[in-house]
């Protein structure tokens, strides 16, 4: 009994010095984990601050199409849409949420990049049937009150250029006729296209402007479109009307998300801006749209 007695408090004692040994190296490593843990954070670079304006940065060339590695040198701004409830027709059903807006100028203009998310391609017309879109808006001049972000206010004009996905698809190549809309129309035959006249001739340009009136006119939305944009000048909800300064230019892709624009135009004088965009699936148009307030541009 007294040979197991011994035995048995020899191996407690083992059990407790062991316990206590490990106990000691715990104290002695904290020390060591912490200054670890200060090293490695102290490694790791700090989160870029949000982006809260349009930050003009400057490039030598700007950047034509969306996926040019150009923007990647932009800052990345976020703007939250809004609901168009102002002014009828309003839009009531908030659809798209944000638009990501990149910008890039070389000192005489300026490129924005406007990318959002839509599930739908809608981009051919028809009866209730809507194109998606995009615009940019900026005060028609600089001055020391703005005017309203809905589209302006008498006396103080604002400069907006419209981008819409049909007039990019005419632009990729859809034909600027019935039967790309409507395969199946049979059309028995025009009197401009008669074997009788010679083509080209004076007579047969002049039957077929009395048979396209628009483009007679000289209406900017008649005929083949060579660009996917429009301007336009407006004082307020309703007064929009053609910009025939005619300035910017633009280009629309498809993306695995939605849409990815594209809108070149003169540096405006004010460093404000506002963007719009508009869901042909939910039967947005015209005053249907989501939208932004005023926002901040800065150039560096």
């Amino acid at each position: 009994m007294k040979r197991t007695n011994l035995l048995s408090l020899v191996g407690r004692d083992r059990r407790a010095r062991r316990v206590v040994s490990q106990k000691r190296r715990a104290r002695r490593s904290r020390p060591t984990l912490l200054l670890m843990a200060l090293f490695i954070a102290g490694c790791q670079k700090a989160p870029p601050p949000p982006v809260t304006e349009v930050v003009l940065t400057a490039a030598a060339s700007l950047p034509a199409e969306p996926g040019d590695a150009a923007w990647q040198n932009a800052p990345e701004y976020t703007a939250k849409l809004l609901l168009q409830d102002m002014v009828e027709p309003r839009l009531l059903q908030a659809s798209t949420s944000e638009v990501r807006v990149r910008a890039l100028h070389n000192g005489k203009d300026v490129a924005f990049r406007l990318e959002w998310a839509d599930a739908t391609q809608n981009d051919t017309p028809g009866p209730a049937k809507f194109s998606d879109g995009c615009a940019v808006q900026v005060p028609a001049h600089a001055g020391p009150s703005l005017p309203a972000p809905q589209m302006g206010e008498p006396g103080k004009p604002v400069e907006i250029t419209f981008w819409t996905a049909n007039w990019q698809a005419i632009v990729n190549g859809r034909p600027d006729e019935i039967n790309a809309l409507y395969p199946h129309a049979a059309i028995d035959g025009y009197p401009f296209k008669a074997a009788a006249l010679e083509k080209d001739s004076a007579t047969q340009k002049e039957m077929a402007a009395r048979y396209s009136p628009a483009r007679a006119l000289g209406n900017d939305r008649g005929g083949p479109r060579t660009v996917p944009v429009e301007d336009y000048l407006a004082e307020g909800p309703g007064t929009i009307s053609p910009n025939k300064a005619g300035m910017s230019k633009g280009t629309g892709q498809r993306t695995a998300a939605g849409w990815a624009v594209v809108i070149t135009r003169p540096l405006p004088e004010s460093r404000q801006v506002a963007f719009a965009v508009w869901d042909g699936a939910r039967d947005e148009v015209g005053a249907r749209k989501m939208r932004t307030g005023w926002i901040p541009m800065r150039q560096p």
